[in-house]
């Protein structure tokens, strides 16, 4: 037997570990809809986090005690009643390609492998999905915001030209266009990227938070004037406020006669394309340049897993190939394979992520997921049904896909925020459900974002029936905008 320092000097012990893990993981998930939602971490807990560096071992039982003790403190987002951010609620199957790649421990970063090939795969099939043509390039990454930086870095080495990576950008002054509801992580490639955060336009939207086309030729024409360069156009397929899809047809016409890159966040939003009901609100995502999306999200893969597509390969090559004489390409052995990822994006040492979305995809199908969003987007509307037959309750915003900001209205409308507030704290801390809040035209607003395959109807109904209960508590407690 191979055996290394490291190795267990007795693997039948190790085995019943291993084994003791697997079932504690396999309980956890088959119980995701069990207690609270959230638990925080007990103090006691935290202190012992804070115990020395070990320098003597401790065995691989006393690893699976450890590991055990923590595992009810997470997010809390497998649970059916977890609505509060944009995460994904994963699936007991992706513990099996977790396992698989950590024994085969790749680096996915190149040479001639499997895991090039399984990413390569997927890659391909992320293409087809999305209307994108099949040569496109991509990579999977950590999530929507290093997709966003690498798709933006192959749109400014795009307008700048080739020596821009010697050089870098000058004097020329690159902006680009997004809606108000676009993401952070847009500014925050422009920021990284060297064009700062200012360079990047926020272009109005309507009252659907869509932007608005005609905004947009305006600024990009107020620009060109002023002497500045529009290079890039960003619409959003699912805004993480209210779930507002840009019209990206629209869009995609203007950076086109206007000569601009059109990029497309799709982060969670992109993946409702595999509804047949749902695709036709993306009409237009399959011109883009680029796009970035999670399957960390709608898709529920475990974290963490995004994906990049570059229409052009070429145009994302230029952009980031550049080898070391260590990692020169060849025509045979473990350095063939050429074009490697390194030569597609900025990570040399990768993790296997590939692997757990090629399996999560054989084992469920597009069809299934493409169900569990369109099944999300219903009960999205079925909650802003109850909300609307709620005397004390409001909506704020029209549900787009899956997302709903209300708010609970009872007492005086000058304390409404700081009342509202309290509610999602209530929730939380009871462990009773997630949510979070936002601002909806200066209004704080309760926002339920469903992405979550195991909610049941039922919790919504709940849910609607327990903000309603603690409003009523809190105007009885006299916390009329005051956190008692």
């Amino acid at each position: 037997m191979a055996e290394g320092r490291l190795d267990p000097k007795d693997w039948q012990g190790f085995r019943a570990q291993a084994h003791r893990m697997l079932d504690a993981a396999l309980d956890k998930m088959e119980a995701a809809g069990d207690g609270p939602v959230w638990t925080p971490m007990p103090d006691d807990r935290k202190a012992a986090l804070q115990g020395p560096l070990p320098h003597e071992g401790q065995g691989a039982a006393a690893v699976v005690d450890h590991l055990q003790a923590l595992m009810p403190y997470g997010v809390g987002n497998t649970h059916p009643r977890f609505w509060g951010w944009v995460h994904g609620a994963g699936s007991p199957g992706n513990i099996l390609p977790e396992m698989a790649a950590a024994a085969i421990n790749a680096n996915l970063g190149g040479r001639d492998h499997g895991g090039i090939y399984v990413e390569r795969a997927v890659v391909r099939w992320c293409a087809q999905s999305m209307g994108l043509p099949e040569s496109a390039s991509g990579l999977i990454v950590s999530g929507t915001s290093m997709a966003t930086i690498i798709a933006l870095k192959c749109a400014r080495d795009q307008a700048l030209g080739a020596q821009v990576r010697r050089e870098g950008v000058g004097a020329v002054r690159l902006v680009g266009y997004c809606s108000e509801q676009a993401h952070s992580c847009v500014a925050r490639a422009f920021d990284m990227l060297g064009l700062g955060s200012d360079a990047l336009r926020r272009i109005p939207v309507d009252a659907q938070f869509r932007m608005k086309p005609a905004a947009l030729t305006d600024a990009i024409a107020a620009d060109r004037a002023a002497g500045f360069a529009p290079f890039l156009v960003v619409g959003t397929a699912g805004a993480v406020n209210t779930g507002a899809i840009d019209p990206l047809s629209d869009l995609a016409g203007i950076a086109a006669q206007e000569g601009l890159w059109f990029h497309v966040d799709g982060a969670f939003g992109a993946t409702a394309r595999l509804s047949p009901a749902l695709a036709p609100l993306l009409t237009g995502m399959e011109k883009a340049d680029s796009l970035a999306f999670d399957f960390h999200k709608w898709l529920q893969v475990t974290y963490d897993a995004g994906c990049v597509l570059i229409r052009d390969p070429s145009t994302h090559l230029a952009a980031f190939s550049e080898r070391p004489d260590y990692l020169a390409p060849a025509t045979r052995g473990l350095a063939a394979g050429d074009v490697w990822p390194v030569d597609y994006g900025p990570e040399l040492s990768r993790s296997y992520r590939a692997l757990k979305v090629y399996a999560h995809l054989i084992e469920h199908g597009t069809d299934a997921l493409g169900a569990v969003i369109a099944e999300n987007c219903r009960q999205a509307r079925l909650l802003e049904a109850l909300v609307q037959a709620a005397p004390d309750l409001e909506a704020l915003c029209p549900v787009a896909l899956n997302i709903l900001c209300f708010r609970f209205t009872g007492g005086p409308v000058a304390h409404y925020d700081a009342l509202n507030a309290e509610v999602a704290l209530r929730l939380q801390e009871s462990g009773l459900a997630v949510l979070s809040t936002t601002k909806i035209n200066g209004r704080l607003a309760l926002r339920v974002n469903i992405t979550n395959h195991r909610t049941r109807d039922s919790d919504l109904e709940l849910l609607v029936t327990e903000v309603q209960k603690i409003g009523a508590a809190l105007l009885q407690e006299g916390v009329d905008g005051q956190t008692p």
